[in-house]
């Protein structure tokens, strides 16, 4: 018993003494700030995380992941009331009432705001938080013009620079002063347009855009290449033909030209012709907030773009320096960041910890949902003749059968010679909730023959990876309903 309260004392002993020596400074209050600061204050430091916006939490909380999903669901349930496929279901179009819907979703916002992020402030004396403009000063000094006017200079052992990234305009003529959206803007709009124009085609743009759509408005959407044209094109082909089924109209390889906006309307100019609408989302992507911190003055290296360059220990080329989050050069996810930060902190004060980012499930929350993660077929062109891919469209699902429901498929990569799982792209309703699966497979260096060995419950969607599995082998149209 003794032993036991001695060596809690000792390391008690040894967390205060680091909190001493150990000052961390944190630029930013997002994901990737706030799992850097939980996981630097356990392990005995004290960390000042210095915000420049309004609300701390950054955007996933305030105007990302929180309130577009509570947005795209209220959008989908609106829709099912009014398609499906049931039969002695009436048909109900739904009576639409925005500005509650906002209502609501931003009070979710504010109570995850709260739990997630202030209580944390509130109930962790190790964290304190400045508000203002961070910017270097000098390699361990950092110049913050707080938002009351006066300007203070913060010191500290290491830094983290977690700024995030906000909407990145094009440069298109006529676009400025005119009162379009972003999906900042979009998300909470009282009013639903009558026809929203959306620029872009990738995940932001498709989700917001297809929300609007379910709500009543007409969509157009301006594609410069095609939709979501990263991905591999079977994704495109499909979600193009979904969503011009669904009564959106998809114009691909265009290019606006000029904006106008006249009598509360907006008019793009394009190579493919003239479109007008009452609203307009831009969403062509997102740059990193990074240009005021003054990252000169230290000698941090950027990309062209703006991105903080970090290796995988978050490691700036500045010793003491770190980064994490959609302001670096990883991939922007909320996960990716919160997984980002916690290594930070462990890496500034603990064992160098290496964070592996070869296995990244994505997800795209359209309806269907599209979600991949490992290699695609598309983006491996000169090691072709080394891989093999099956794809299975859902009407060889039977639950997406019973869902009355088969757009969209299932489709594995895999090592030509071992037979290994390399990659998988799925389109389906439930995609978010199939990925994890076929990521845990890859993780776990599985064949496609020992994921078609698995036992999958039947009638759930995650059967169709070995339903797709299986198709490296036989005709899965020649099997019983829930053969082995």
């Amino acid at each position: 018993m003794s032993h036991t309260c001695n060596s809690h004392k000792t390391e008690t002993t040894r967390h205060t003494t680091l909190s001493k020596k150990q000052h961390i400074a944190i630029i930013g209050s997002g994901s990737a700030a706030f799992a850097a600061a939980i996981k630097a204050t356990e392990l005995g430091a004290k960390v000042t995380i210095i915000e420049a916006a309004d609300n701390i939490g950054g955007t996933c909380v305030n105007v990302g992941c929180v309130p577009s999903k509570i947005f795209i669901r209220g959008a989908h349930i609106a829709d099912l009331q009014n398609n499906h496929n049931f039969k002695g279901i009436a048909l109900n179009k739904p009576s639409i009432n925005r500005k509650e819907m906002v209502k609501q979703q931003q009070q979710w916002v504010e109570k995850l705001r709260i739990t997630k992020y202030e209580n944390i402030l509130n109930t962790n004396p190790d964290i304190s938080l400045i508000k203002g403009f961070a910017s270097f000063k000098d390699s361990f000094t950092l110049s913050v013009s707080r938002n009351d006017g006066s300007s203070i200079d913060v010191k500290a052992d290491k830094f983290l620079l977690a700024t995030g990234a906000s909407a990145d305009l094009p440069d298109l003529p006529g676009l400025t002063g005119t009162p379009f959206w972003t999906s900042t803007e979009a998300l909470v709009a009282e009013e639903i347009p009558e026809h929203l124009l959306v620029i872009g085609a990738s995940v932001v743009a498709l989700e917001m855009a297809q929300a609007f759509h379910q709500l009543g408005s007409k969509v157009t959407i301006l594609a410069r290449h095609s939709l979501l044209s990263r991905e591999d094109p079977a994704i495109s082909e499909a979600l193009t033909d979904i969503f011009n089924q669904q009564g959106m109209n998809v114009i691909p390889n265009t290019h606006v030209e000029l904006v106008e906006y006249n009598n509360n309307s907006f008019i793009l100019r394009t190579t493919n012709g003239e479109y007008t609408g009452d609203k307009l989302l831009v969403a062509t992507g997102r740059k990193a907030n990074t240009s005021a911190l003054s990252l000169e003055n230290v000698g941090v290296k950027t990309d062209k773009s703006g991105r903080i360059i970090i290796d995988e220990y978050m490691r700036t080329n500045v010793e003491h320096i770190y980064a994490a989050g959609d302001c670096t050069t990883h991939p922007q996810f909320v996960y990716v960041a919160a997984a980002a930060g916690t290594h930070a902190a462990r890496n500034m004060l603990d064992k160098p910890t290496a964070l592996d980012l070869s296995i990244v499930p994505s997800v795209i929350f359209t309806n269907p949902q599209v979600a991949t993660v490992g290699l695609s077929e598309s983006n491996q062109n000169s090691f072709k003749s080394q891989i093999k891919s099956r794809t299975l469209t859902l009407e060889n699902v039977p639950r997406a059968i019973a869902n009355m429901n088969t757009h969209g498929f299932i489709k594995l990569v895999a090592d030509k010679n071992t037979g290994r799982i390399l990659g998988c792209q799925v389109i389906a309703n439930e995609a978010g909730e199939i990925i994890q699966t076929a990521a845990l497979a890859i993780q776990n260096k599985m064949t496609v023959q020992e994921l078609a060995d698995q036992l999958f419950p039947y009638l759930t969607m995650v059967e169709g990876l070995k339903l797709t599995a299986q198709t490296f082998f036989k005709d899965v149209k020649q099997l019983s309903c829930c053969a082995g």
